[in-house]
C-alpha cells in the first residue's frame, strides 16, 4: 500500500497534539486523578501514536517528525508504566480504606492459593502426628522447642504464671514483629523463583501449625489453644498468607502468562500492588505482635472466653474490611453502560 505522507501527517497530527496536551496537563496537575474515560483515551492515543511512529520510520525524509513522535511515545510509555505513581502524593486514609483492600481483592485467586497451600500443610502435619506421635520433635523447629513438651503440662505451668512478672514484653513484641515480617517477606521474594519455594514455605508453616493444633486438641487443651492463638493469629496468619499472595503474583509475572510484554514491563505493572500487599501485611503484623505480647501470653482461665471473643471479632472485622471496604467508591467511579 502506497502512503500519501503529507495527507497522513495532516490527518494524524490532531491525535499527536491531543496526546501531547494530555501529557502537559498531567505534568501541570500531578495530583489530579484521571477518570476512567480519560485513561482509556490516553491509552488509545498512545497506541495510535506508536503505530504512526512505526509507519513513519520507513520514510527517511521525515526524520524530524519521527524524532518528535519518538519523544512523545517515550513520555507516554513512561507515564503509563514507570513514572505514573511517583508524583502522586501518598494519602494514608485513602490507601487504607480503598487502595489496600481493592488490591487484595484484585489478586484474590493468589490469596486463595496461598491459604489453600497452608491448609494442606496443616492437614498433613495433623495427620502425620496422629499416625506417629513420636515424630513430633521432627516437625517442631528448634526456636519453638517449648512446644515439644506435653500440652497439658505447659498449660498448667502457664496458667500459674504471674503475667505481671513476665519481663521484657516490649522486646518480645519487637522480636515477634521482626520474625513474622521476615517469614512474610521471605514468602514474597521466593516468588522470583517461579513460586516454587513460596508454596514450600506456606506448606511448611502450615505443617507446624497443624502439628500444634492436633497436639493440643488431642490432649484436651482446645480452649487454651484458641485463647492463646486466636487473638494474634487472626491478624498474623492472614498477613503471612498475604506474603504468599504477593509471592504468587510475582511468580505469575515471571511466567508472563496472557501477555507478550517484556519482563521489566510486566513488573512495572505490578510494582504498586506488591508494595501495597506487603505494606498491608506489615501493618497487620505490627498489631499482631503487640497483641501476642500483651494479651495472648496472659493465660488466666477466667479470661479465655473474652480472649476468644476478641480474636473472633478481629477476624470477622478483617474479613469484612478486605471484602467490602472501598467497593462503593469503585462503583461510583465506574461509568454507566
Amino acid at each position: 500500500m502506497i502512503l500519501d505522507l503529507d495527507k497522513f501527517i495532516a490527518k494524524e497530527r490532531f491525535y499527536w497534539d491531543e496526546l501531547a496536551a494530555l501529557l502537559e496537563r498531567q505534568d501541570a496537575q500531578p495530583d489530579r486523578r484521571q477518570s476512567l474515560e480519560e485513561a482509556k483515551r490516553f491509552y488509545y492515543l498512545y497506541q495510535r501514536t506508536s503505530s504512526d511512529l512505526v509507519k513513519l520510520k520507513t520514510f527517511a525524509g521525515e526524520a524530524e517528525t519521527t524524532r518528535y513522535l519518538e519523544r512523545l511515545v517515550a513520555r507516554s510509555y513512561s507515564r503509563l508504566h514507570e513514572d505514573g505513581g511517583e508524583k502522586v502524593p501518598f494519602r494514608p486514609w485513602q490507601w487504607l480504606t480503598r487502595t489496600f483492600p481493592a488490591t487484595f481483592r484484585r489478586h484474590g485467586i493468589a490469596f486463595a492459593l496461598s491459604i489453600g497451600t497452608f491448609c494442606i500443610g496443616a492437614g498433613f502435619g495433623a495427620t502425620a502426628l496422629k499416625l506417629n506421635y513420636d515424630a513430633k520433635t521432627d516437625f517442631i523447629p528448634p526456636q519453638f522447642s517449648h512446644l515439644n513438651e506435653k500440652p497439658s503440662k505447659r498449660v498448667d505451668r502457664e496458667e500459674k504464671k504471674d503475667f505481671d512478672a513476665f519481663q521484657g514484653r516490649h522486646e518480645f513484641s519487637a522480636q515477634l514483629m521482626t520474625h513474622n515480617t521476615k517469614v512474610t517477606i521471605m514468602t514474597m521474594v521466593t516468588g522470583f523463583l517461579w513460586g516454587v519455594f513460596t508454596l514450600i514455605l506456606l506448606f511448611y508453616n502450615g505443617t507446624i501449625i497443624g502439628v500444634v493444633i492436633y497436639d493440643y486438641i488431642a490432649d484436651g487443651q482446645g480452649v487454651f489453644l484458641s485463647a492463646w492463638l486466636l487473638p494474634h493469629g487472626s491478624f498474623e496468619l492472614p498477613a503471612i498468607f498475604m506474603g504468599g499472595q504477593a509471592g504468587l503474583v510475582i511468580a505469575r509475572t515471571m511466567f508472563g502468562w496472557g501477555t507478550n510484554l517484556r519482563l521489566r514491563q510486566r513488573f512495572a505493572r505490578i510494582r504498586g500492588d506488591l508494595l501495597t500487599l506487603i505494606g498491608g501485611a506489615g501493618l497487620l503484623l505490627i498489631w499482631a505482635g503487640i497483641v501476642e505480647s500483651f494479651l495472648s501470653q496472659y493465660h488466666d482461665p477466667q479470661f479465655y472466653p473474652w480472649k476468644i471473643a476478641f480474636g473472633a471479632v478481629q477476624l470477622i472485622g478483617l474479613i469484612l474490611y478486605l471484602s467490602l471496604c472501598g467497593r462503593r467508591a469503585a462503583r461510583e467511579k465506574t461509568p454507566p453502560h
